[in-house]
């Protein structure tokens, strides 16, 4: 690899410092490299490939790319994808410890399982009705358990109903909602969320509204628990490495190689080590994405994703919309 490809394709991680960490690759800046945007030559070299998929987390490669569209692909997985969550809280009784603001905003942060594509965003106007609002109720009461024995001081034995779980939460169908979700479990995600403790004699009584809206207005519509990518990492042996060096490199074999530097934390600490410092050379390739998207359980991480790339395009889209309207004008 030339020098200038170097500097066009590669992040270096030096003893010191990180070069050619901005993009460069612009129409005229190299002299004999053609850098003019060409639609065969993206989609030739665009590719994504799903490394692990499970029922929350994701890791996929994004390659042939540039950062500024990764960066907004994972922003829109922060922010632009809509999910449902409670906005509005009434509070009919709650003698607890736990003050009504606080409660309201506990209850807000709960992750409510309910696929949004099948709502509408709710008219501040108006009221909620079967085709924007899930409506949730909380009703619980505790009281000392008859069956406790004297000598007792656990509370899990003296008291019946003195931890308040999300598990408590009940779905409450509004309008044909029992017959349209008949086959879907609407209520929080998870069962051991804890609200709030209580004692004899306190007690919860509160309606929830959910509504859709995304991450940009409020933490709790942001469908992902984190969102995050990193530069594939590259390891290249500049001499072969052997006897106590490779050691220093924990690879037990006669001569030291690479296996996968994806693994690689780029920490840089072989960099510390004298005889070794000149001889390794860490990189991460620019265009390659190593995506990481883990889910709040709402919805599976490959919808997320593909929920992604619909936003991406719709915003694409209007731009192109926009460009149209400013020309005729």
């Amino acid at each position: 690899m030339t020098n200038v490809d170097e500097i066009r394709s590669r992040v270096i991680l030096g003893e010191f410092g990180v070069r050619n960490v901005h993009t460069t690759e612009f129409p005229g800046n190299y002299p004999g490299y053609d850098d003019t945007w060409d639609m065969q030559k993206f989609q030739k070299n665009f590719r994504i490939d799903v490394v692990h998929l499970d029922e929350s987390s994701m890791e996929f490669d994004m390659v042939g790319i540039d950062a500024a569209i990764a960066n907004a692909f994972r922003r829109i997985l922060l922010a632009e994808v809509p999910t449902m969550a409670i906005e509005k809280v009434f509070i009919y009784n709650n003698t607890s410890i736990v003050q009504d603001e606080v409660l309201a905003h506990r209850l807000g942060l709960i992750p409510i399982k309910a696929d949004p594509r099948l709502f509408e965003y709710r008219n501040t106007e108006e009221e909620g009705s079967e085709i924007d609002t899930i409506q949730l109720q909380l009703k619980i009461k505790c009281s000392k358990n008859p069956r406790a024995s004297k000598d007792s001081s656990d509370p899990r034995e003296l008291y019946l109903n003195h931890m308040v779980y999300s598990k408590d939460i009940r779905w409450v169908p509004i309008g044909n909602q029992a017959d349209v979700f008949a086959d879907s479990s609407i209520g929080p995600v998870h069962d051991d969320i804890l609200i709030a403790q209580l004692r004899p004699g306190q007690e919860l009584d509160i309606i929830m509204h959910c509504v859709k809206g995304i991450g940009k207005d409020h933490a709790k519509f942001s469908p992902v628990a984190t969102a995050s990518y990193r530069l594939l990492p590259e390891i290249t042996l500049l001499e072969p490495v052997e006897g106590e060096k490779k050691e220093l490199c924990l690879d037990w074999k006669k001569v030291a190689k690479v296996v996968n530097s994806r693994l690689d934390t780029c920490s840089r600490e072989v960099l510390r080590h004298e005889d070794l410092k000149n001889v390794v050379k860490l990189g991460r390739v620019r265009d390659h994405f190593i995506f990481t998207v883990e889910s709040t359980g709402i919805l599976p991480p490959d919808v997320l994703v593909t929920e992604a790339i619909k936003v991406l395009m719709a915003k694409c889209q209007r731009f192109l919309s926009e460009l149209d309207s400013a020309e005729t004008v």
